[in-house]
């Protein structure tokens, strides 16, 4: 039974994990650099390659050894090829190159967008059931809002992108700028909860050409204006307080530095973000007929997207990933090799890294 090495290291995340036949995880591995980043705000690129210069080599010896597994054991090694930060990009692809040479094992470039959806094909499979095509896939991230048409498993159609910020990245713009730090995120989602959903007029997107492109870039303007006026710098200044003494504040510790104004803004700046990509889906569904509508990517783990897409809102099953393969992860990167595996289609040592590479 084939079993599939994993890396990904596309950003901020070292990660590996061995997939075997059939979707089934043995093992997952991811090393955060959150701590490292979270100081400044967002990720810096070099120190990103720097950790991942640390991480790796003792990632993939946990992941072999959580899956028990020795090298004789893997058949392939899978790696992330793009698109991402050129220089985390470039640690797993020289690290795979390596152990493809050293092991004289098949080494397998994967596009990690491509990745992001064979995390829920994967999951589907190995629960026993399957995802129904034409299907529509939604990858959703802090750099990617992509859908895409999959008339087949591998078959890909670019449906709509994003022209400016990604939603995972407006999402920790906006929580940046009320002061919640970084990644924020999961930080609104949960805040969201709390307020008025319709305490707060804001805009939706209006595109021309391609309806089913996405833009966040004016609501997260249209949250900075009122920010402006309303003069928050006293609560602002509470939440950057509350994160020196608390890295990790809790629930009760957000809400207590949170006026129920503000909550009510969150809740409202969520329901825009999700609503625009339902919309989006929804109208190609309409369009395509399809059967089955994946959503993956970081952004999957919020609450009330996927609150919102069982809600009878899409008329065809939706299907997330379990919170552990939403985020960057390894394990779709091997779930997402094992097909080239069985078709035999492999790289050589000249495989690149390719920071915009593109999936359709």
């Amino acid at each position: 039974m084939s079993r599939i090495l994993g890396i990904e290291s596309s950003c901020d995340e070292t990660a590996a994990a061995v997939v075997r036949e059939g979707g089934v995880v043995l093992s997952s591995v991811v090393a955060s650099q959150i701590d490292t980043h979270g100081k400044y705000g967002g990720v810096v690129p070099e120190l990103a390659s720097r950790e991942h210069l640390r991480a790796i080599v003792l990632v993939v010896r946990r992941a072999l050894s959580e899956a028990g597994v020795d090298w004789p054991d893997v058949d392939a090694v899978a790696v992330t090829r793009g698109p991402g930060l050129v220089g985390s990009l470039l640690v797993g692809v020289t690290y795979a190159k390596a152990l493809s040479l050293v092991r004289g094992i098949p080494l397998i470039g994967i596009n990690h967008i491509e990745g992001h959806i064979h995390a829920v094909l994967a999951e589907v499979e190995a629960s026993g059931g399957s995802v129904e095509f034409p299907a529509l896939a939604l990858v959703a991230s802090g750099g990617h809002t992509h859908l895409f048409e999959l008339s087949s498993p591998g078959s890909y159609r670019l449906m709509g992108k994003t022209r400016d910020d990604a939603a995972g990245e407006a999402y920790d713009k906006v929580a940046k700028l009320l002061g919640f730090g970084y990644p924020g995120g999961p930080v609104l989602d949960r805040l969201a909860a709390y307020g008025d959903p319709d305490g707060l007029a804001l805009p939706f997107s209006k595109m021309k050409g391609n309806a089913l492109d996405f833009s966040f870039s004016g609501l997260k303007t249209a949250m900075l204006r009122w920010s402006q006026s309303r003069g928050m710098e006293g609560e602002i200044i509470a939440r950057k307080a509350l994160l020196k003494l608390h890295p990790k504040p809790s629930l009760e510790q957000w809400l207590s530095v949170t006026p129920q104004e503000t909550l009510d803004a969150i809740a409202a700046f969520q329901r825009v973000v999700i609503e625009e990509m339902l919309r989006r889906i929804a109208a190609a569904a309409e369009s395509t007929g399809a059967r089955s509508v994946v959503i993956s990517g970081g952004v999957a783990c919020n609450q009330g997207l996927r609150r919102a897409a069982v809600a009878g809102r899409l008329v065809c099953p939706v299907y997330f990933p379990s919170p552990g393969l939403s985020t960057d992860n390894a394990a779709m990167i091997a779930a997402a090799a094992l097909p080239r595996f069985e078709r035999g289609e492999f790289d050589d040592l000249s495989l690149k890294a390719q920071a915009n590479l593109t999936l359709a």
